[in-house]
């Protein structure tokens, strides 16, 4: 399993997500001095209902929470969009 994928089962085991994008970026950072201990570049867009009523750092915490040793091991960098069906509803998107 790569790590994108071990992103995606942490997730979903974690929020069961209505809606999840889990993206690598990596290679739009080689050669970047923080990527030279093999840790990757990740952008996490995640529709949950389990994100209603936390706020915005709530919700970044609960995603790093979620990815555990991942996060100290695996991942240099994790840009995280996280929002609730509602909230992907009003911007048009379906969850």
């Amino acid at each position: 399993m790569n790590r994108s994928e071990q992103i995606r089962a942490a997730l979903v085991a974690a929020f069961a997500p209505a809606s999840l994008q889990v993206d690598d970026d990596s290679a739009a950072h080689a050669g970047h001095a923080g990527a030279a201990s093999g840790a990757g570049h990740f952008r996490v867009d995640i529709v949950a209902a389990a994100f209603a009523g936390m706020t915005p750092v709530a919700r970044h915490r609960a995603v790093y929470a979620a990815l555990g040793a991942l996060m100290a091991r695996d991942i240099h960098a994790l840009s995280i969009r996280a929002r609730t069906p509602d909230e992907a509803a009003q911007a048009g998107e379906r969850a």
